[in-house]
Order: C-alpha cells, then structure tokens, then sequence
C-alpha cells in the first residue's frame, strides 16, 4: 500500500459525520469490497477516471484527445479501461466537466491548511474534523501525523473505520489522537462477510472488543455501526447476532445507518458493473415500519439505537 494516499474530497460544513460542524477528508482506498458500497470510487487506492454521462454534452473533444483511443460511445461505460492509461488528458480537455480525476494527493500540510480555516465553526458548534473513506486506517503513519497535527490544532478528531486494521499499530500510532471512533460492525456471520464483504470479519469482530475494553480507561468515545443494507446485513437473524454480540461486550449504546439507495450511478461513472440495479429492494428506501422493527431488536436487549 502506498504510503501516501490520494484524496476523495474534503466536504465541509457537514453536519453527518460526528457532533457539530465538522470537514470530513475521505481517504481512496479499503481493504473490504462491499457490494453495495455507498462509495465505490473509494475501493481502489489508485486513481481513477469518472464519466458522467448526464454531463456531457457530446463535443466528442475528449474522444479526438485520448492518445490511446479508449473511449467510445458504443462502450456502456465510455472509457475502455483497460486502454486507459490515466493520462488525464481528456479531463483536461473536457470542457463540461463530465469526466474528472477521482483521487488527489494530499500532503498533511495541505490537508491542514484546507481545515484549520474552519475553526471557529469547529469552536462554536462543538465540531471537528472526521476522518472517512474508503478506509484511513490503511496509511497508518500519514494518518498519524494528520490526527498529530489536527489535535496540536485544538480541532476535535473523529475517525470512521471498518475495523479491518493491524491493532497494534493502531493502538500505537492513532489511538493517542482520536477523540471518536465510528466503528462498523456490518455483518456478524464470518462466511457472508466474506461473501458480501470480500474478507473474514474476525479481526474487525477482535479488534472491537480490544478497543471496547480500552475505551473504558480512556479518553476516546467509541460507537459501533451497522449499516442497514436489504437482505444482506439488515436481516432479523444478522442484527440479532450483532446486538448479542455488543451486549456481551457491554455495550449499551449504537447507530444503524438508513439505507441509502442513490448509491448506484456511481458505479456507472467509474465502470463498475452493478448486479443490484435491477433489485427493487435494493434500489427503494428502507420502510419506516422496518426501521422500528430493526431497533427494537437492540432495545429489546437494552441498547440505545440512534
């Protein structure tokens, strides 16, 4: 893994992501690979290039530009990426900005230099800065000096994970500058974990119980999150699993996370074919009615849902 990451976005004034106002920074690169990814651009470490197709308006620019003729109207995706060296050089032509670069370098100064104009906002609302993906955790020591810096800045730091990282080192070089940690615990079963998540879940499973046993002697907050995704994670038998699980551990407080299903165009703008698109439970809304059902299984066992 490169030790320095590219960059997504830096999104301020969210009010999403933690308490207060906060700017999020969300890293380019994870080690799982969701299927229903509600940031498929973040899977890959590396760059990409992304086609928007409503914002084109056919100049037919680009297509004239690329040195190595990878793109093509007849292709679905526009962009033959195995042809595609990256060159950029049709997102510097386009003039409606229907192609762009997904994933900038950063350094730690330019990331700071971006939030710290945003203090008084962190100030007066009890806010911060929180740390997103993709996964953050995969650049242990840029992360490190980032979080370094950020609370030599005053500014409250949260970091959002999957879990899946080398505990050691994160007890180490990033548990001494967190102040929160939104921590998803998505789907307890280990073999559809790795069917619907690309990996084995016992070291996230491992390292929660690790940190839930820290945060009781230190200064970190920690909340656990499951995601509420149709008939994968938000299944009766699954969050029944979970919530055991956070009970034995102690836990008396967690988030499930509302389905959110606009999440499917974006696979279309970097290539990524969707088995889901035609799925009428996976392109809706999670019914209320489903949503109550889904807390009371928490509730029920004397964990507060938010």
């Amino acid at each position: 893994m490169q030790k320095t990451p590219l960059i997504l976005d830096l999104k301020g004034n969210s009010l999403d992501d933690g308490p207060g106002i906060r700017t999020v920074v969300f890293f380019k690169g994870c080690p799982l690979s969701c299927v229903w990814c509600h940031n498929p651009e973040s899977k890959k470490a590396a760059p990409e290039i992304s086609f928007a197709k409503s914002e084109c308006i056919g100049c037919n620019t680009c297509i004239e530009t690329c040195p190595e003729n990878a793109l093509d109207r007849n292709n679905p995706y526009f962009i033959d990426r195995a042809k595609c060296t990256l060159c950029a050089a049709c997102v510097e032509e386009c003039p409606s900005g229907a192609l762009s670069l997904v994933g900038t370098t950063m350094t730690v100064k330019d990331i700071i230099s971006v939030v710290a104009k945003d203090k008084p906002f962190y100030k007066n609302s009890g806010g911060g800065v929180t740390l997103s993906g993709g996964e953050p955790t995969l650049y242990m020591d840029f992360l490190s000096n980032l979080l370094k810096k950020l609370k030599e800045d005053g500014i409250h730091t949260l970091i959002e994970t999957c879990g899946f990282f080398e505990f050691e080192a994160f007890e180490k070089k990033i548990l001494p500058y967190v102040d929160t940690i939104y921590y998803d615990i998505k789907i307890f079963d280990p073999d559809r974990h790795q069917q619907f998540c690309g990996v084995k879940n016992d070291r996230i499973l491992q390292n929660f119980s690790k940190l839930n046993s820290l945060s009781a002697e230190n200064s970190f907050e920690l909340l656990p999150r499951t995601p509420l995704i149709p008939d994968i994670t938000a299944t009766e038998k699954n969050l029944t699993q979970i919530a055991d699980f956070l009970k034995a551990q102690g836990v008396r407080q967690t988030r499930l996370l509302a389905y959110n299903p606009l999440w499917h165009e974006k696979n279309e703008k970097i290539g990524t074919h969707n088995s889901f698109e035609n799925d009428q439970a996976m392109t809706s809304w999670i019914p209320n009615e489903k949503l109550e059902m889904y807390r009371s299984i928490y509730t029920n066992k004397g964990i507060h849902t938010e």
